[in-house]
Formats: structure tokens, C-alpha cells, sequence
């Protein structure tokens, strides 16, 4: 009796432990969070971890930083690949990131990044998320967790800090409202069946629109390293881009060999020499390797390069770092370049290839770009280099997408004057248009003061006493401290010139402050009612573009198409200047009203830059109203005085 006793408690035991080690193999709590067990999509999810209070320690509630730490997670349960999955997350409480690991930025920011409106993250070395189906579950290929460190102002314990929402927001899936529980944050987004979505021919992504695509073609590929050719496409009519420089940010180690069509503004292989490709390149030349940066700075080659065997010879290079607008010349809206690529350990496969992250592109007086993240797309097909009817395809290919960011007021880099022939005094540009440094000898919130039209010739440093002098002349106010100057490299003034029955005039005047030439330039505007009018600009090549929000266009003619810079010989130095008369009917625009401000632009580009306007317009009567008060008070004094005598 004893030992059967024994038996089955012995067999108890077994039993318990057998179920125990059965339990913990077939699954992982920490792995999986419970509310994704009934999940048909996308489980995402927010865990805020842990926070601790920050230098300096304030009293101050509101001002008051802390470090937080927290997980946000995307895994696929469903049934379909989630392509090039974004996560949004609605930072609410000022946050400022330090780092993201598992995942990027989709706008290709660097950290630290202020997300005080929210952030969308995009998969780095998972950009895509399998199915659990396909993948006998295998967490690493359908689901990303992020850590996230940073910042947040505001929150005192025991309050917590959670974002205000979370969401995929992919093309096609549907988030309901997330749940929440103390520091977690949930949602399970599906599939929008009522959304009528395009069927995909291929396993890839289709190609995205934007104002400038970048696509990233492997050509050739070997053990470890390959070829790509990286290809610019100005696709915004208004877009452009001079002296380009390209930059991105290497995530793999991986270092450039060789270059045609561009080169690197720094050429130094001791990043490679010193760090993990010299370890495992122990027979390699290092003085042939062009570049080691892990953030290399792409440049142009002039055209003079173009048929250097070594470093040209690439169709579309060598431009000097222009991409013009198609509707200018589309054979220079395109810039390609070729580079060798090596790789270092563990991507020692033929199929290893991961395009760099944090493109960011910018030129001289150019708009401001924020590009996207690589995404990966339908592999390019290219014309047989041959000559033959056939055509080759890229081994696998992806694309990023950069748009035109909106204009402050402060980071423009161009400005516009506005004047009129029933005024004596100039609008000029607004203070600190373009930015200001030294703030200490001028106030950067004051207004522009009033200038004679003769004082646009001259520097903004020769300006002062014009300005000083004309206020007094016309009985203007002079602030104690001087407003400061636009600092804007090029400055547009636009005066009316006539206004008639039939029609109207103006004169637009381009000045060049720098001391670089601007070839093939062109400046844009748009009217809220004048621009229908259009009729001709007589010493610029004018266009009317109707479908491109009533633009006019307007472009150096053949031979006149260079805007000089800045002459330094002279003192005062004298800008580079460009003019012309633009002539305007009434005929389709009536009821328009010229002196009242409709013949003033609502927004002015130059070479694709939008420009700083002023925030008012030239008054027809001037001073002239006042003047008209005081005689008119004075001729009633008058006759009152007269009559009490004669009385």
C-alpha cells in the first residue's frame, strides 16, 4: 500500500513538471501579449516602462523634464504581408526622442527629434511583416517591438504619459479607437473591406508620386559588395535643385569603394582602416576606398567630367548639381550616379543588400526637402546598353520619396519688396526674412521700415541712413533700436507699374545678393485673382500655367538666362540684377482691384524657393490722406476766423 502511494505520488510529480516544461515551450507571455490572441490583422500596441526626473530639478510642474522608457510594437497575426508597415504614435506631452531601436523616422530625421505632434515609424531592417502562417510563427520576421527613449515635459507622478493615440496608418487597414489599461496602450487594426484597393500585379509596393524620387538600383551583386546606380527625378513643376548634395546614413557598415557620375565631398578610408572593415579586410588597399563615412556627402560632377573614363561616362551626370523642371528641360531633370558598395560581416550573401536610411537632399537657394524612407518597389528595366530591342532589369530596387516642406517665415532664403507708382515709399523685404544671427545690434521683431525706391540698389549695411532719413523726411516713426536686416541671398521687388480701364502693368526686379551665378534660373507667382489676366512679360520668357494653380512662369530668355552675383569691386557693392515689364487685361478678371492688393502676388518662387512676402500692401494715398485732412482743417479754420471778423 505505502509504495503504491509512493507510486502515484511520484507519477503526480512527473506529471506536474512534464505540464510545466510543456507550458513554457508553447508559449511566451512576454513575446506575445494576451490581447493579440484574438487579433485578425495588425495587433498594435504602446507599453510605457518606466521614467525618471531630469537636470535641471524644477518646482515648475509644466517645465519640468523627464526621461521615459517605453515599447511600442507591431505584430502581424493575419493573413496577408503587411508591406512597408508605418506606425503612428500621437506623442502629446512635448517629447523629444533619443532613439528609436527597431525601428526609424519615416520623415528620415535624426535624433534627438522633437515629436511633440506625433511620429510615424517605419521597419528598418524589417520593413516588412510575414505572416505567422508562412512563417511557422517566427516572431523575428512578423512582429518589431521598438524601444523608445527620450523626453517628455509636464507629467508628475502618479500621472502617466501616454500618447494620445495609436494607429497603422498603411493604405487599406482601419484602426478602431485603442484601448487602454494603466501604461498600456492597444489596438487590433484590420483590413478595410469597404475601401475598393488596387490589386497588386507584383509582390511589391507600387512606385509612390512626390515632388523628387530617388530609387536605388542594385545592378550588380557579389559575395560582398555591388553595384547600384542611385537616380534623382525631379517630378515637381516647380521644383529644383542647384549644386546638389545627397546624404544618407549607413546602417550595415557598408563603405564606397568607387564612384561615377558624383563624388564625395570628403575622401578618407580611415573609418574603414580603424574600425570593423579593416579587421576584416586585412588585404585590402584602403588608399583606393573613396569613402568610409557612415553619413557620406554625395555631390555632382561639373560637366567638363562627363567623358572621364574614371569617374564620368554615366548618362544624366555631370550637371553641376542642377535638376530643372521638366516644363524647362526634361533631359535636366534627371541626375544619375553609380557607386561600388562593399559589406562587412554577418551580410556576407549574395541577397543581403539593405539600402541605406536618413536621405536627405538640399541645394543652394532651393526649396527644403523631407524625404521618406526606402521602400522597396518593382526592380527598374533599363535599355539593353547594347543596343539591342531589349530590355534589362535591376536586381532589386527601391525608392524614397522627398517632398517640398512648407515655408516658414524664417528659413526661406529669398525675399520680395512690393511697390507701387501711387506711393513714394517701398515694402521692403520683412525683418529677419531669411533668418538672423547677431541680434544684439538690432531688434529682429520690428517692422521693416519704410525705404525710397533708390535705397533697393544698394547692401542692407548702406541702407540705414536712406531709411533714417526718409522716415524723417516723411514724418514716419524710427524705432530706438533699428529693425534688422532680411539676410536673404536674392530679393524680388514687385511694383505696379499702371492701372488704366483695360488693363494693368507691372515691373518685377530680381536682385542678386551673393556672389554665386544663378544659370538658368526662374522665379513664379501666383495672384489669388490677377493671374487669368496675364498677357506678356516683354524681356522674360513668361508662361501662363493653368493647371498649375494659375502660375506664372517667367525664365531668362536665350543668352539672358544667367543672374549675375554681387559685384564686391565697387562700394557700395552693386547685386546682380534682372527686369522686366509684365503686362496685364482687365477682360477676364472684372471687378479686379489693383491699389487694394490684387496686384500684389500671394506667393512668389525663385528657382523653386518660396519667398518671404510682406504682410502689407503700398496705400494709394500714401501720406497723402493726412495732408489732404490737415488743408482741408485749415481752410475751415480759416473761413470760421474770416467770418467771426467780418462779423
Amino acid at each position: 500500500m505505502k509504495s503504491a502511494l509512493i507510486y502515484i505520488s511520484l507519477s503526480f510529480v512527473v506529471v506536474l513538471f512534464s505540464s510545466g516544461i510543456y507550458e513554457c515551450e508553447g508559449q511566451d507571455p512576454e513575446a506575445i501579449p494576451p490581447a493579440a490572441e484574438s487579433c485578425d490583422g495588425v495587433f498594435i500596441s504602446y507599453d510605457f516602462n518606466s521614467r525618471r526626473k531630469e537636470f535641471p530639478r524644477l518646482r515648475n510642474v509644466t517645465a519640468q523634464s523627464w526621461a521615459f522608457n517605453a515599447t511600442a510594437t507591431v505584430l502581424n497575426t493575419g493573413t496577408e504581408v503587411v508591406k512597408a508597415w508605418q506606425l503612428f504614435v500621437g506623442f502629446q506631452h512635448d517629447e523629444i526622442l533619443v532613439s528609436a531601436t527597431g525601428a526609424i523616422l519615416f520623415n528620415g530625421a535624426g535624433f534627438p527629434a522633437s515629436v511633440e505632434n506625433g511620429a510615424i515609424f517605419v521597419g528598418n531592417a524589417l520593413p516588412d511583416l510575414e505572416t505567422s502562417i508562412d512563417t511557422a510563427e517566427d516572431l523575428s520576421q512578423i512582429q518589431v517591438p521598438i524601444q523608445l527613449l527620450g523626453t517628455q515635459f509636464g507629467v508628475k507622478p502618479p500621472a502617466i504619459p501616454m500618447p494620445k493615440t495609436i494607429k497603422l496608418v498603411n493604405d487599406g487597414y482601419k484602426c478602431p479607437q485603442p484601448g487602454i489599461r494603466k501604461s498600456s496602450m492597444w489596438a487590433c487594426c484590420k483590413k478595410d473591406r469597404k475601401r475598393k484597393s488596387t490589386l497588386l500585379k507584383t509582390k511589391f509596393l507600387p512606385r509612390q508620386k512626390g515632388d523628387l524620387s530617388i530609387t536605388y538600383d542594385v545592378l550588380q551583386v557579389y559575395t560582398n559588395n555591388y553595384l547600384v546606380q542611385v537616380t534623382m527625378d525631379n517630378l515637381n513643376p516647380l521644383g529644383r535643385l542647384d549644386h546638389w548634395n545627397l546624404t544618407w546614413e549607413w546602417t550595415r557598415g557598408e563603405f564606397i569603394y568607387n564612384m561615377k557620375g558624383a563624388f564625395t565631398r570628403v575622401m578618407d578610408s580611415s573609418g574603414c582602416i580603424y574600425g570593423p572593415a579593416g579587421e576584416y579586410y586585412n588585404d585590402m588597399d584602403f588608399t583606393k576606398v573613396l569613402n568610409c563615412q557612415k553619413n557620406p556627402i554625395i555631390s555632382d560632377l561639373p560637366p567638363e567630367q562627363y567623358n572621364d573614363t574614371d569617374i564620368g561616362k554615366i548618362p544624366y551626370c555631370c550637371k553641376n548639381g542642377t535638376l530643372l523642371p521638366t516644363l524647362m528641360d526634361p533631359s535636366q531633370s534627371k541626375s544619375v550616379f553609380q557607386m561600388q558598395v562593399f559589406k562587412i560581416p554577418p551580410d556576407l550573401d549574395k541577397t543581403a543588400i539593405y539600402p541605406p536610411s536618413r536621405w536627405k537632399v538640399y541645394g543652394v537657394i532651393n526649396p527644403e526637402y523631407k524625404c521618406g524612407s526606402p521602400f522597396r518597389v518593382e526592380p527598374s528595366q533599363f535599355p539593353d546598353p547594347r543596343g539591342l530591342d531589349a530590355s534589362v532589369f535591376a536586381i532589386t530596387s527601391w525608392q524614397i520619396v522627398c517632398n517640398i516642406a512648407r515655408t516658414t517665415r524664417k528659413n526661406t532664403r529669398c525675399c520680395v519688396s512690393f511697390s507701387a507708382y501711387y506711393n513714394e515709399s517701398v515694402i521692403p523685404c520683412n525683418t529677419c526674412a531669411c533668418g538672423c544671427d547677431d541680434t544684439d545690434h538690432c531688434n529682429p521683431n520690428a517692422s521693416a521700415m519704410l525705404l525710397p525706391s533708390e535705397a533697393l540698389l544698394v547692401p542692407f549695411e548702406n541702407r540705414t541712413l536712406k531709411a533714417v532719413a526718409w522716415a524723417k523726411l516723411k514724418h514716419f516713426r524710427v524705432p530706438r533700436k533699428l529693425p534688422c536686416a532680411d539676410n536673404c541671398g536674392v530679393s524680388i521687388n514687385w511694383h505696379i507699374s499702371s492701372d488704366y480701364k483695360s488693363g494693368w502693368s507691372a515691373r518685377i526686379t530680381l536682385f542678386n545678393w551673393r556672389a554665386l551665378n544663378f544659370q538658368n534660373w526662374f522665379t513664379a507667382l501666383q495672384f489669388k485673382k490677377a493671374s487669368i489676366g496675364f498677357e506678356k512679360a516683354y524681356s522674360f520668357n513668361g508662361t501662363f500655367l493653368p493647371r498649375v494653380n494659375h502660375t506664372i512662369f517667367m525664365q531668362g530668355l536665350l543668352g539672358m538666362n544667367y543672374l549675375m552675383g554681387e559685384d564686391n569691386g565697387t562700394n557700395p557693392k552693386v547685386p546682380g540684377k534682372q527686369q522686366s515689364v509684365i503686362s496685364f487685361t482687365k477682360k477676364f478678371t472684372p471687378g479686379i482691384q489693383i491699389t487694394k492688393g490684387d496686384g500684389f502676388p500671394s506667393k512668389v518662387l525663385f528657382n523653386g524657393e518660396e519667398c518671404s512676402l510682406p504682410t502689407r500692401f503700398p496705400v494709394r494715398s500714401g501720406n497723402q490722406h493726412t495732408v489732404d485732412l490737415v488743408q482741408k482743417l485749415l481752410v475751415l479754420v480759416l473761413a470760421f476766423t474770416a467770418s467771426q471778423i467780418l462779423y
